[in-house]
């Protein structure tokens, strides 16, 4: 019972740890600040006004401005990740002869992971500026759906090209906006969309190796040890053959830190690839995350009189080259071809 009861709190601090990950991709500025604002109202009438004003601060800093909050928090889980393989799972493996470029992959990964990861965080992902403005309204048409002509920034002054948002974050517009991702403390637009990219598959790789990894050194452990034919003795005396719930309790106590790394890695796994199969989607049908939304928003709100075949027809995705063309269109954005060109 203590296993169970110490198993379950584990398994509530990851799903709990996850969810935040999702939560806090970055994926929807607008949901994030409305959690912020719904339980800073639930708690107004119980918290003291000077710790309200403090709280409304903190909360502003975390989801309305840049922060390096969670890219620390980033830099810890990683570091937590990796220090704990170093320290005990490539140890074991390597004296159970585990072929040594296996367990190398997850530090190459690492290398080019820290790569895309410094040049998302630090690129500039297409900010729009007076200079720049004139040369950008150019490269994508007004589709007169998702992005009307005419419609001027307020913040920035400057009229919107199209495929283009202001960031709240940063305080900018930027050149085909995809999302800004606390994770990098950066907007992901047409500059630094391909470093995104690389840097979302790589993280998916890093946690899947690793999982792969430590789950191949348990199950050589528990191979070995020729446990799965032996029997223990329960709590009534009784003699039983191992089943799966004494194992994963044998290993549970056994390698504690393994197992709940494993546990971590597998779930990061689970979630970065979904998320990655879905930029994956965008990537091939030439969407940014900005366009999904609003193409779906834009189903479902507008023209409520439309029969549902008409409704879908009310969207088409006029920026769509073919697989082949929208992927170059991720890694050579057509303001690079264009200044090629040009030269």
């Amino acid at each position: 019972m203590d296993f169970l009861t110490l198993f379950l709190i584990y398994s509530c601090f990851v799903l709990s740890a996850m969810a935040l990950l999702c939560l806090c991709s970055g994926q929807r500025e607008s949901f994030l600040a409305r959690s912020a604002s719904a339980v800073s109202q639930a708690l107004s009438s119980v918290i003291p006004a000077q710790l309200q004003s403090v709280a409304q601060r903190v909360l502003h800093r975390l989801f309305h401005t840049r922060s390096w909050l969670f890219v620390v928090l980033h830099v810890v889980l990683q570091a937590a990740v990796y220090v704990e393989y170093t320290w005990e799972v490539f140890v074991y493996c390597w004296e159970l002869q585990f072929h040594l470029l296996i367990l190398l992959l997850p530090y190459l990964l690492l290398a080019g992971n820290v790569g895309c990861f410094i040049l998302c965080s630090w690129a500039n992902p297409g900010v729009i500026t007076k200079s720049n403005h004139a040369s950008l309204v150019q490269i994508y048409a007004y589709d007169g759906v998702l992005f009307q002509k005419g419609i001027v920034c307020p913040t920035c002054g400057l009229e919107k090209p199209a495929r283009s948002k202001h960031c709240s974050f940063c305080s900018v517009c930027v050149h085909r906006f995809d999302h800004h991702c606390v994770w990098v403390n950066n907007c992901i637009g047409a500059s630094n969309a391909k470093y995104f990219f690389l840097y979302l598959f790589t993280l998916t790789a890093m946690a899947a190796t690793t999982a792969v990894i430590s789950a191949a050194f348990l199950i050589q452990v528990v191979l070995l040890s020729g446990m799965m034919h032996g029997s223990y003795i329960d709590d009534q005396g009784q003699e039983r053959a191992v089943d799966i719930l004494f194992l994963i309790q044998h290993l549970f106590l056994t390698f504690p830190r393994i197992v709940f790394m494993l546990g971590f890695v597998i779930l990061l796994t689970l979630v970065l690839g979904a998320y990655s199969c879905f930029n994956l989607y965008l990537a091939l049908t030439n969407q940014t995350s900005n366009e999904w939304y609003k193409s779906r928003r834009h189903g479902c709100c507008h023209h409520p009189t439309l029969q549902p075949h008409e409704r879908q027809a009310a969207y088409k995705n006029i920026y769509s080259k073919g697989v082949w063309g929208n992927l170059m269109e991720i890694f050579k954005p057509p303001a690079v071809l264009e200044s090629k060109k040009k030269t």
